[in-house]
């Protein structure tokens, strides 16, 4: 709409001070004829918008006249963008209306705002484990991404064994639940869960963010790279149509339905990255659930249930 690209453009002006017709027209995505016709739109509108002609030239607000449409304090614009972040799940418009926030601010606290927008990515497609409450080490980790400043992590690996880690954190991800920070390193771009750093301390320097750093691309990358050892074996099980959700609850992203059976029990495949990593999951399910075509499941799930028989049989 004319009207919102009429906002957008004093709220450039009001932050530049002083740009071209190119200028606007690349920030606007639209034509150089078109973004002439608006800050001649917004002179005629009474705006005091002029034209300075020549090299160097370019447009202006007279005398530096400023629209202030936010009212919000430093601390407040760096916790909104923070709260909103860059989710890709944003509602329609919000993005273009979160610009227009951002151009509004006054440049000596729009540099924090733009890196608190940056600083959290939120996945909902969870791995299918049990979402754990918001870790306490979030809010000094997203602090630390916005200001910049360089960590050191006492880290837990996977298998157990501990280390520090000096990182420059770029962005926190909240993948359905469970929390990473996205980091540089000596080494290169690492991942590192947040439930498994004990403790960190900061090192009290700064770092400078790639120029080319793409935070959602990167972590794009790293999902989709975990989905495929998450996901190694899979299996087919039939089972009543009503239980699908709780199983999903319990396979995330590695559930697929693939239709339904003349019994009406739905048919799914469901992944691990190992049998027993299936097998463990589907154990408790007992007969409600069939595994259709993988032996080596079958046999797990059977010997499981002679475990639990020889723990708790009364005989």
């Amino acid at each position: 709409m004319r009207a919102d690209r009429l906002v957008s453009a004093l709220l450039i002006l009001q932050a530049r001070g002083k740009v071209t017709a190119a200028e606007l027209a690349g920030e606007l995505e639209v034509s150089l004829a078109t973004a002439r016709r608006d800050l001649g739109a917004l002179s005629v509108a009474g705006i005091p918008v002029y034209a300075e002609p020549g090299r160097g030239g370019g447009w202006q607000l007279l005398g530096g006249s400023r629209t202030d449409l936010t009212g919000l304090t430093a601390p407040e614009a760096r916790a909104l963008f923070l709260l909103l972040g860059s989710a890709p799940q944003l509602p329609d418009g919000a993005a273009p209306a979160l610009r227009k926030l951002l151009r509004a601010l006054p440049p000596s606290f729009r540099d924090d705002a733009e890196a608190a927008a940056a600083a959290r990515v939120t996945d909902r497609a969870g791995w299918g484990e049990p979402a754990p409450q918001r870790p306490q080490l979030a809010d000094a980790l997203e602090n630390a991404v916005v200001d910049r400043r360089r960590l050191r992590l006492d880290y837990r690996r996977s298998a157990g064994e501990r280390s520090v880690r000096a990182v420059n954190p770029w962005a926190v991800v909240d993948k359905g639940g469970i929390w990473y920070v996205l980091a540089g390193t000596d080494n290169g771009p690492r991942t590192f869960r947040v439930d498994r750093i004990e403790g960190l301390e900061d090192s009290g320097e700064l770092f400078e963010r790639p120029a080319d750093l793409d935070v959602l691309r990167l972590w794009n990358g790293v999902s989709a790279e975990i989905e495929g050892r998450r996901s190694r074996v899979r299996v087919t099980v039939l089972l009543d149509p009503g239980h699908l959700p709780v199983l999903r609850d319990h396979f995330g992203t590695h559930l697929d339905e693939l239709g339904t059976e003349p019994d009406g029990r739905a048919r799914v495949s469901v992944a691990g990255s190992v049998p027993m990593d299936v097998a463990r999951k589907l154990a408790g399910w007992g007969s409600l659930v069939e595994v259709v075509d993988s032996p080596e499941v079958g046999r797990l799930l059977a010997r499981l249930g002679r475990e639990l028989m020889d723990l708790y049989s009364e005989d």
